[in-house]
């Protein structure tokens, strides 16, 4: 991946910058120092590093207006920052702009038990939601995998999922009210804590923009009774495909549990070697499903799934038989992206979500891209929506490893939209996938897309050089041209 060469004339205006700042911003709410900005080179896709020019670190909505402000005037480049663990390069800094850090704003502003909601700044992490409303009897249904550590402003700007995702929807359908500061630093509202809201869906547009339209500064969130009862159960496939097609089956049979989550034998070895969660070894694939809710109904439907496994070939099935015992279970699950470093020096992260339906044939047809590459490929991801997520194993001190495993991991993306599936379920395009956006959207599409952002940031500061194509003339994808040496999108920058 080539990166611009920064602007030469907006590094100029770096004191000019941090002068302006100096009025709004204390001393420590400003990093300009070498050492002190390494920890921003990076978001979770830490293959591909930049230093910012700057790093400011507001700690109220006044502030990051200040900030935008600043930099809507000189003409910088900034880059929204939550928790740093994107997966998709989405929050990867430029050596000429600044990262506009939320990390400062933490505070969770209003706990309403009789609507439902709470109301956070976007630095709160996805888990202390939960923590302010259990003591209630309440939580917050996504629960991405990092959620311990993740930020709810970084789960709005992905548009983040989780194991329960499958019942309870991704972000988007638990996201009932926002405040935003425009490119130009205005401060905006859009929803509210009524669950209908009229004129145009400006929360489902912000929400997964991925730092593109605006930043978010509050956040008003809807929160869930907590189930009365709660039973996982685990099953053993010989084969991911046959995981696979028990989900199909499931679904088609019309349930919807809570969250149903496929772990192959890669995955099941590095995660039981890591953290204990009791899965059995040897096996081809595990295929974990949780049912919530009243007591009654989920006896009675834990009996039906069980008979459904049963058809569709599980050699093995264990009930969670205490609530230790079902934490144990998605403990492993919740670890596994960690525990892969047990069995690789480094991989590679995909995000692809496909038809549930066509689970068995992609498996298989990752198989043999795996194959064909000469890349392992631990497969482990949320079966219940069809969110695939291929871990691409590969040694960085390898030459060639890291280019290989890449281009495994477009081929799989192909493979998803191929069979009516979409690029990202989760993790955003940002610049991992970018360049693999007209395999989806034809020239129209994107034109629509970059005019939305234009209302937005006519300056064209948010977050650039993300989520929109760069242009070359090999047409990567297949469905970009440039014909008679014209080029499409003149304003894009070309890496």
């Amino acid at each position: 991946m080539n990166f611009p060469e920064p602007d030469k004339s907006r590094l100029e205006r770096r004191k000019d910058l941090i002068e302006r700042l100096r009025k709004d911003l204390n001393a420590d709410q400003i990093i300009d120092s070498g050492e002190d900005l390494v920890a921003y080179e990076c978001d979770a896709l830490s293959a591909y590093r930049q230093r910012p020019m700057l790093v400011t670190l507001p700690d109220n909505t006044a502030q990051v207006s200040a900030v935008l402000k600043a930099c809507s005037a000189l003409d910088i480049p900034i880059v929204p920052w939550g928790a740093g663990t994107g997966l998709s390069g989405g929050a990867l800094p430029r050596e000429d702009g600044v990262v506009l850090s939320t990390a400062r704003l933490r505070s969770v502003l209003d706990i309403d038990l009789k609507n439902r909601t709470v109301t956070v700044q976007p630095g709160v992490t996805n888990l202390a939601v939960t923590e302010a409303v259990e003591q209630y009897g309440f939580y917050y249904a996504p629960d991405p995998s990092s959620q311990i550590a993740c930020s709810i402003g970084g789960n709005i700007a992905e548009n983040s999922g989780g194991v329960h995702c499958l019942k309870y929807g991704t972000t988007t359908n638990n996201v009932l009210g926002l405040e935003v500061v425009l490119a130009n630093g205005e401060v905006v509202r859009v929803g509210g804590k009524g669950m209908d809201q009229a004129g145009y869906d400006l929360l489902g547009l912000l929400t997964g923009s991925e730092g593109l339209l605006a930043i978010t500064t509050e956040a008003t969130l809807r929160i869930l009774p907590k189930p009365e009862v709660a039973r996982a159960m685990m099953a053993v496939f010989n084969s991911v495909e046959g995981a696979g097609q028990a989900v199909a089956d499931i679904i088609a049979a019309g349930m919807v549990p809570a969250g149903m989550e496929i772990m192959d034998q890669l995955s099941i070895e590095a995660v039981e070697g890591f953290v204990g969660a009791g899965y059995p070894l040897g096996v081809a694939a595990l295929l974990l499903v949780e049912l919530d809710g009243p007591e009654s109904e989920v006896a009675h439907l834990i009996g039906v799934l069980e008979g459904l496994l049963r058809k569709a070939g599980a050699s093995e099935i264990r009930r969670a038989e205490s609530e230790p015992d079902r934490l144990r279970l998605w403990a492993g699950r919740k670890a596994a992206f960690p525990a892969m470093g047990r069995i690789s020096p480094d991989y590679y992260c995909m995000d692809g979500t496909i038809p549930r339906g066509k689970l068995p044939e992609v498996l298989r047809r990752i198989g043999e891209l795996s194959k064909g590459y000469g890349l392992r490929v631990a497969n482990v991801f949320h079966a219940g929506d069809g969110n695939l997520h291929p871990l691409i194993l590969y040694d960085s001190n390898v030459e060639g490893d890291l280019a290989k495993a890449e281009e495994l991991g477009a081929d799989i993306l192909k493979l998803c939209v191929e069979v009516g599936g979409v690029l990202s379920g989760e993790h955003g395009i940002g610049i991992e996938k970018r360049d693999l956006m007209p395999c989806m959207f034809n020239d129209a599409d994107l034109d629509a897309q970059e005019r939305i952002k234009a209302c937005f940031d006519v300056a064209q500061i948010l977050n650039p050089g993300k989520v929109y194509p760069v242009l070359r003339r090999c047409a990567e994808g297949g469905a970009m041209h440039v014909h008679g040496g014209e080029e499409k999108f003149p304003e894009l920058e070309r890496f």
